[in-house]
């Protein structure tokens, strides 16, 4: 595909973005910011963005995505739970940590397991109830965003990383299927989730130095 091409399908698919997705988009973005900040906002501002997604993610074709926001919504509010809770000094319990080699060990087997079942999922969609489908992309992105919520939900500094990986594999997934202000939005949480990085990492080194 050419740039004048590409160009061209970008000015039309912004063209035919629905006020749904624009919704989606922004709560999206609001939702990244406030987990940056480490502000429980982050949950309900997410459930609105992740509730329309499902909806437009099968209207795509895109069941992995759909599974994934599925996930998101019950994820946020469980996370929404554990982040509200505090001991009896009125502290939170929950706070922004690294992951050790234990909690490697989980989060990439979390991937890898969810990567095979999902792809196998979709392997058999695209063969008899949707050809659209993209198993391999959608499979990655589906997993990547599995285990960065997870992490998320535990605040580990590490669920950002995993956040890029699902940022930059959703970006032409999205692009692929029209949804062409949903890709923008992609590249716009990839930035954000660089940043978010940025700022755990110092939150973390700081909680860290505090228990020392």
């Amino acid at each position: 595909m050419s740039l004048q091409e590409i160009y061209q399908q970008f000015t039309e698919g912004m063209t035919h973005t629905t006020w749904l997705e624009f919704i989606a988009v922004i709560s999206g973005i609001v939702s990244v910011w406030f987990s940056r900040k480490e502000n429980i906002l982050v949950y309900p501002t997410g459930l609105i963005n992740t509730i329309v997604y499902i909806y437009l993610s099968i209207k795509g074709s895109l069941f992995g995505e759909a599974s994934v926001n599925l996930y998101y919504t019950i994820m946020s509010i469980y996370g929404w739970m554990l982040w509200a809770r505090r001991n009896e000094q009125r502290e939170h319990i929950v706070h922004i940590t690294y992951s050790d080699k234990r909690w490697w060990i989980y989060q990439l087997s979390f991937f890898a397991s969810f990567y095979v079942v999902i792809f196998i999922a979709l392997t058999y969609l695209k063969r008899d109830f949707a050809p659209d489908a993209i198993p391999w992309g959608d499979a990655f992105a589906s997993a990547t965003a599995f285990t960065g919520m997870w992490l998320m939900t535990k605040k580990k500094v590490e669920s950002w990383y995993w956040w890029i990986a699902t940022n930059i594999a959703s970006i032409p997934l999205y692009f692929a299927k029209q949804y062409v202000f949903t890709s923008v939005y992609y590249l716009i949480l990839l930035l954000m989730a660089v940043f978010g990085l940025i700022e755990w990492r110092k939150r973390a080194s700081q909680y860290k130095r505090s228990k020392n």
